[in-house]
């Protein structure tokens, strides 16, 4: 897998999330590095939702930015519409005017 298409964030006191893309998904996980063991501990892969994606979005993260410039704004912003209480016009309508 090449080294862009996934993302580190620490969060800090020895956790980890993990970012990547797989096929046409975005997936996390949490690292935790495990003093007592001196070893790292993986979860499973689990794929974002629309409202997890729309949340970073939202919030401006890390790992908002990372996947607009990995997926580009206008196929990021399809991937939060997918679940249906953002595609019911509430809130999201301002993405489809045109910027003043």
């Amino acid at each position: 897998m090449l080294a862009f298409n996934r993302l580190r964030v620490d969060v800090g006191e020895g956790y980890v999330l993990d970012y990547r893309f797989e096929g046409d998904r975005v997936e996390s996980r949490i690292l935790e590095n495990d003093p007592d063991i001196s070893d790292t501990i993986h979860q499973r892969w689990e794929r974002l939702t629309a409202a997890e994606l729309s949340s970073h979005v939202l919030a401006d993260t890390v790992v908002a930015r990372w996947l607009s410039r990995r997926m580009g704004v206008q196929r990021l912003l399809r991937a939060c519409e997918r679940d249906t209480s953002f595609a019911s016009g509430d809130g999201w309508e301002w993405l489809d005017r045109p910027a003043a």
